[in-house]
């Protein structure tokens, strides 16, 4: 079956295979001709390559081998031979790919250049607000070898122009147009409300602007005169961090055209022998009015100058400008002053140190838990209440005894002038005690006890005491068992007396209710441990020795830096009664809409803040604030070497018109609003009464609220006059207070 079918089959394939074979004929015919030009092809390939080759530099070669690779491995290799027979060839290979490398370095020489200018702008930026390292930027500098040329745009940024010919520098000349008059406290009596303070700030208002030109403050980068003139500024004479971050003997302010920065030595100064000087000090009498010496100073030799008073040096400032720049070389651990007398005291009675005097890691941990207690928000709602308490409280006691001792004005009304400060005392006692070991002390008794009235004589008699042992060696002394020295020791003792007793009993009932099972159980929750005591106590994360420590510094630091800002807070409101009147309003209104919340009135109030804030800054409790800046800077154009003692000056600095518009005026609204000097540089230093920053005074929150809510409590429960508007003398004795406290005159409302 299979073989008939095959033979079928084979008939019609024999037919199909004729037609087949006559096509066949004219497909070789055409293999000839397409042979025929194969052969030109060949000829033309190599030519191709070699043009290839010379104009890419060899970059095509993947496109190339792609190209060959589809002809076989014996082609690919004989083109690689090739190729590399052109690249050898110098006819072909210089006049191009020679040009295109040099082009090749030329553009990578440029992005390096540009990419250090980069690295090193930003590492200045880095170090002035001390950010961390980048080290890739040290890679982009060291490709240049740390020889940055920058551009003159950038370099202007950090770097000023130097003249082509410095001329000499003379002190008389700088301060030729100072006005030399030292009269200004006439004597005349002041029969109007403002506070006297001369009507122009002669430390900064020259009659040209010649002068003010060379006080202004200034920056400039230690390259030499050549390189300023270049078009490029060379800083690799101080290596690229140094030069550029101010790590070197150079600071941060530009200098202005023409000017240089002055070494430290000629900062004018008020006398080179410092025992000489304290001398004259002693004789003086300048220790009680140190403030007024400082005014004075500044308006006769400028707004920076150096004192030298027995074993210190200093330099003083005031113009807010300066003090931001001081305060921007705090570093991570400020440090100022410390007071050689109380470490001293600790020391020879083997007392642990609070944070007001230790430095370094140790004071930031004691610092950091302590703000917890004291500064946070939360920490402020939860003694906010006792300050209230004894605020209300204090006003009662007050008007029961305006009822009952003044006299009758109106039916119902009465009035009556006293002193004000021993019952302002025993409130910022009362209060401190309530907040920081929260207990009542009974202060507000017919008859305080007699232990409380020591307390206040003994923190009196040790600020007293400290200032004229500053200036001299605290422990020479206590070896030599001096009388001066012997005051103080025992002022101390008393002070310490005080708190530890309380701390003492307060630790012993904590351990006791602990062994009873009774956990936190009243600390600091209304039982009878409360206060910041009962929360430090509670945590556990500070020692028994250091809590004694810091608590007893609060407490001596608490009653008098409170008591005495509210006696020329009364007085300023009393003789200026127009401003009386506007904070009383806005009290009275907050007071209704808060509906009992303490918080939300003071909030509501700003023109009492703005009271308190005003009385610091006619009347700061302290007159300094001191640093020791990290790094070299320069303040009014002159250099200030790192770890110099730099203080700034507090009462000048209140009333300089250069920093306040009329600054004679008793204005809290000023707090409020923008004045003229808030666009100025450094316009947010302008207050300053509790420090700045991290090392700023660990009780401010708790004086801050005392002030305001006492404040606010006798203007709604009084009017307040004073028989006379003449000034107050003021003395200072480690803080600012008046020398005759002023009597007030207190009318019920």
């Amino acid at each position: 079956m299979n073989s008939v079918v095959k033979k079928k089959l084979a008939a019609p394939v024999k037919k199909l295979a004729a037609p087949v074979k006559k096509m066949a004929a004219p497909v070789k015919k055409m293999a000839a001709p397409v042979k025929k030009m194969a052969a030109p092809v060949k000829k033309l390939a190599t030519p191709v390559k070699k043009i290839t080759c010379c104009v890419t530099g060899g970059k095509g070669r993947n496109l190339w081998d792609k190209y060959r690779g589809k002809r076989g491995k014996g082609v690919r290799a004989r083109g690689r031979g090739q190729r590399s027979t052109c690249l050898q060839e110098p006819s072909t290979r210089l006049p191009y790919q020679d040009d295109l490398e040099k082009e090749r370095k030329q553009r990578e020489a440029k992005n390096a250049q540009k990419n250090a200018h980069r690295a090193a702008m930003r590492a200045h930026f880095r170090r002035k607000y001390q950010l961390s390292k980048n080290s890739k930027d040290s890679n982009h500098v060291r490709t240049k070898r740390g020889k940055v040329r920058l551009p003159r745009v950038l370099a202007a940024m950090v770097q000023p122009e130097a003249p082509a010919k410095e001329d000499p520098y003379s002190l008389l000349s700088a301060f030729q147009d100072l006005s030399f008059n030292m009269g200004m406290r006439s004597g005349k009596k002041h029969s109007k409300t403002p506070t006297p303070v001369s009507t122009d700030c002669k430390v900064m208002c020259g009659q040209d602007s010649r002068r003010r030109d060379t006080m202004r403050s200034t920056l400039r980068l230690s390259a030499g005169p050549s390189a300023s003139r270049a078009p490029g500024v060379s800083v690799a004479t101080l290596g690229y961090e140094e030069a550029l971050a101010g790590g070197g003997a150079v600071g941060r302010r530009r200098a202005g055209r023409g000017e240089r920065v002055r070494p430290f030595e000629e900062i004018p100064n008020t006398g080179s022998n410092g025992w000489v000087n304290l001398l004259r000090f002693w004789k003086a009498g300048k220790f009680s009015h140190l403030h007024k010496h400082m005014e004075d100073t500044f308006n006769t030799l400028g707004p920076i100058y150096r004192e030298h008073l027995g074993s210190m040096s200093t330099v003083n400032i005031l113009l807010p400008a300066d003090i931001g720049e001081l305060f921007r070389a705090e570093g991570f651990h400020p440090r100022r002053m410390t007071l050689q007398p109380w470490a001293t005291h600790r020391e020879t009675r083997q007392h642990c140190k609070g944070v007001f005097l230790k430095n370094g890691p140790e004071w930031r941990a004691d610092r950091l838990l302590l703000n917890r207690e004291v500064m946070m928000t939360g920490a402020v709602r939860r003694f906010l209440p006792l300050l209230e308490d004894v605020a209300r409280d204090f006003c009662h006691l007050l008007r029961s005894r305006v009822e009952a001792t003044g006299d009758v004005v109106e039916r119902g009304l009465h009035r009556l002038t006293l002193d004000p400060s021993p019952d302002l005392f025993r409130f910022a006692l009362e209060a401190s005690c309530h907040v920081l070991y929260g207990e009542r002390i009974g202060l507000f008794s017919s008859k305080p006890s007699r232990e409380s009235e020591q307390f206040i004589w003994a923190v009196e008699k040790m600020l007293a005491t400290t200032p004229p042992l500053l200036y001299l060696s605290p422990r020479l002394l206590h070896h030599l068992r001096a009388p001066l020295w012997t005051q103080h020791a025992t002022a101390w003792d008393h002070i310490f007396s005080h708190a530890q007793a309380r701390i003492q009993r307060g630790y012993e009932q904590m351990q006791s209710e602990l062994s009873g099972g009774v956990r936190g159980a009243g600390l600091g929750r209304g039982g009878q441990i409360g206060g910041v005591l009962g929360q430090l106590l509670e945590k556990g994360q500070l020692s028994l020795e250091l809590i004694k420590a810091n608590i007893t510094e609060l407490m001596a630091g608490g009653v008098d830096t409170t008591a005495v800002p509210l006696q020329f807070a009364l007085f300023e409101l009393a003789r200026n009664p127009e401003v009386q009147e506007r904070v009383r309003e806005q009290v009275r209104s907050s007071w209704k809409r808060a509906a009992g919340d303490v918080h939300k009135a003071l909030q509501g109030a700003p023109l009492l803040k703005g009271t308190m804030k005003e009385t610091l800054r006619l009347y700061p409790v302290g007159i300094t604030v001191q640093r020791y800046p990290i790094r070299d800077i320069v303040l009014q154009n002159f250099h200030i070497p790192a770890e110099t003692l730099v203080q700034v000056c507090l009462y000048p600095l209140g009333r300089c018109s250069d920093v306040f518009s009329d600054p004679a005026r008793f204005e809290p609204a000023r707090w409020g609003r923008s004045e003229a000097g808030d666009a100025q540089e450094g316009a947010g230093f302008r207050s300053l009464a509790f420090g700045f920053g991290a090392r700023q005074c660990v009780g401010r929150r708790i004086a801050e609220n005392e002030i305001q809510l006492v404040l606010a409590h006798i203007l709604l429960n009084f009017h307040l006059s004073v028989a006379s508007t003449d000034d107050l003398e003021t003395s200072y004795t480690l803080i600012l207070q008046p020398e005759r406290p002023p009597k007030i005159t207190f009318s019920t409302l």
